[in-house]
């Protein structure tokens, strides 16, 4: 196994409970305000649409597997390998009935034992970390996996992000989470493109934004538009805007994990929700397929 920036092949390990699939899509969803998981807004009806398509144009999924921005661990990745993930609430100052809500999909930790050994860090090339007991599902996957998948029977995993490490290692470790597309994984980065919260305006409506939150969006949306995903993770060099766009950047980093698990040479993208929450957050999403 490399311990360098070449991607491990997942495709190569001996699986015994992902069964070979039809490949799935890669999401990348724009998740914003936790609202959006309890009211009738055309985000939360794009979800519920979108997983309606599981099971007719596409296969059904065994396992899911969520990189959401609201799991950072520093000194290594981790995944998610209970037998009953709980339901984590991960936010303040809002209606009892967002606190109300449960997601009681289960774990799938054989297959995550499989996955740990079969997906390296990047750097070390050690195995992924297994988590057991501490985190869950927390809002930035459930927020949207209840809407698409309402009955919680598909398997949900989470996979930490390393904020210690280079926004190209992220991707890197995206990019050996393609294989398991094949093998039954439905693969989603759940964040947003431009996410400011220091910013928002609760007043904008959704075609409103700040210029620099639009010109990010824009940057960004063409470059997936045209393949160039291996520049996703030079962000920075955007300098500025990029700052302003993400003060801090743990929304931005799932879409790498997306990014690198998309076949640049078979997979086509298709934009949705391509607009903004509160001004400062874009919600632009991305189906890879």
């Amino acid at each position: 196994m490399s311990t360098t920036t070449e991607a491990a092949s997942p495709d190569a390990f001996a699986f015994k409970h992902l069964k070979r699939s039809p490949r799935l899509p890669v999401l990348f969803l724009g998740h914003g305000s936790p609202m959006n998981a309890i009211e009738d807004n055309a985000y939360r009806r794009s979800w519920q649409a979108l997983g309606t398509e599981f099971g007719r144009k596409w296969a059904q999924p065994q396992l899911i597997l969520c990189i959401s921005a609201h799991w950072l661990t520093r000194g290594g990745w981790w995944l998610t390998a209970m037998d009953k993930p709980k339901t984590i609430h991960d936010f303040g100052g809002f209606p009892q009935e967002l606190f109300d809500q449960q997601y009681p999909a289960p774990g799938a930790p054989r297959a995550v034992e499989e996955i740990g050994q079969a997906v390296r860090q990047p750097g070390s090339g050690a195995a992924l970390g297994l988590d057991k007991a501490e985190w869950g599902l927390d809002h930035g996957t459930w927020s949207v996996l209840k809407p698409m998948f309402p009955k919680a029977d598909i398997p949900v995993v989470q996979l930490s992000m390393d904020y210690s490490r280079s926004p190209a290692e992220h991707y890197m470790l995206g990019q050996q989470l393609r294989e398991l597309r094949e093998r039954g994984v439905l693969i989603v980065g759940s964040g947003n493109i431009v996410h400011n919260l220091r910013a928002i305006r609760f007043d904008a409506k959704p075609g409103q934004a700040y210029d620099w939150a639009i010109e990010f969006d824009k940057v960004v949306g063409e470059q997936i538009a045209k393949g160039e995903l291996a520049a996703l993770p030079s962000f920075q060099k955007l300098g500025q805007v990029a700052v302003q766009a993400h003060p801090t950047y743990d929304h931005y980093l799932p879409l790498l994990y997306a990014a690198g698990a998309v076949d640049p040479a078979r997979d086509a993208p298709k934009f949705f929700n391509a607009d903004f929450q509160a001004a400062s957050i874009s919600m632009r999403s991305v189906i890879w397929s």
